[in-house]
């Protein structure tokens, strides 16, 4: 039972109808009442009132009144809600292999725990998801293009490798550049399908320094907004990660800040996860928000099959304590 908007609200008119007739009922035993008291002779009157059906006899005529409503209702074409599973989406995984990943401030280290939930991400998304699968360091690859297959995204997860140096720019154009090609391959008279780039790394951009460069993080980042393409990133590590280079310890913070305006220039969201257990909440939250969407859907039905009922109902009580229809 929804009355959360209406396909056909003008069928509202026919309530004025129905209040009508409602207001037409009391007037006419309101009269009847008045010419039964001037007529009659108010001794036998008496001595038969308690023979009559007294409030049972407006039973029938107020469950119609009630049927005739709710058939109206069913006439607008209430909608309602409903959360359903897309089955006509693109998503491009797109992860940080930089060195920065081998850091072991979330166990066994950041890339490990990384593989671990990005494949529960894969298991988990709806099957109409077609997914695709990036990597980035110092150059970006396209290691699967979108697909229902599953299991070879999976396999290309667990094959990710360290690398030196983050072109984060670069992991976003490789996706934009995948998803574009998906595109125009799929799309038919609807269009190419809606597109997502999930954009996790844990450090700033070191390929080019400027982010606003024409392969920065930033610029890319418009140049998805411009192409109706929403990133969603994820700041995957902490501040106190580091890693051994030639002997050394260096500081592999993440870099927060930059993650989140990459997203705000997408028109995407900012997650932060700190944890392995927060990066799987993440992918979780993500995985609801890709893998479904909230439609209107028709809820006449409910309203049509109550009227129906309430209406069958009232012509029974009626035939059964009247022998005649209200």
């Amino acid at each position: 039972m929804s009355l959360s908007g209406f396909t056909a609200p003008w069928w509202f008119l026919l309530l004025l109808v129905v209040a009508a007739l409602v207001g037409g009922y009391l007037w006419a035993m309101r009269k009847r009442r008045q010419d039964t008291i001037r007529f009659s002779n108010l001794e036998v009157l008496d001595r038969v009132a308690a023979k009559r059906q007294g409030w049972w006899k407006h039973v029938p005529p107020a469950l119609l009144g009630v049927a005739l409503i709710m058939l109206t209702v069913a006439l607008m074409g209430p909608t309602a809600e409903q959360r359903i599973p897309r089955n006509r989406a693109t998503v491009m995984l797109t992860i940080d292999v930089s060195l920065s990943m081998k850091a072991t401030d979330v166990e066994p280290s950041r890339l490990e725990a990384a593989k671990v939930a990005a494949k529960e991400f894969a298991d988990k998304l709806t099957p109409g998801i077609n997914l695709g699968l990036v990597s980035f360091a110092g150059t970006a690859t396209v290691l699967v293009m979108p697909t229902t297959d599953r299991t070879g995204v999976k396999q290309a997860i667990d094959s990710l490798k360290l690398a030196e140096a983050t072109a984060t720019g670069d992991g976003i154009n490789a996706s934009m550049l995948a998803i574009d090609s998906f595109g125009k391959m799929v799309g038919g008279p609807a269009g190419a399908p809606p597109a997502r780039i999930v954009l996790m790394a844990d450090g700033g951009q070191t390929i080019p320094r400027d982010m606003d460069a024409p392969r920065g993080a930033y610029t890319k980042a418009k140049e998805a907004r411009q192409a109706g393409v929403p990133i969603s990133t994820i700041s995957f590590g902490t501040r106190h990660g580091s890693i051994e280079i030639q002997g050394q310890q260096e500081l592999v913070e993440v870099d927060d800040e930059a993650m989140q305006e990459i997203a705000k220039l997408s028109g995407g969201e900012f997650h932060k996860a700190a944890s392995a257990e927060q990066l799987r909440e993440v992918y979780d939250t993500l995985g609801e928000q890709i893998g479904y969407e909230t439609k209107h859907t028709d809820a006449s039905k409910p309203w049509l099959v109550l009227g129906t009922l309430t209406a069958i109902v009232a012509a029974g009580i009626s035939m059964f304590t009247g022998r005649r229809l209200p």
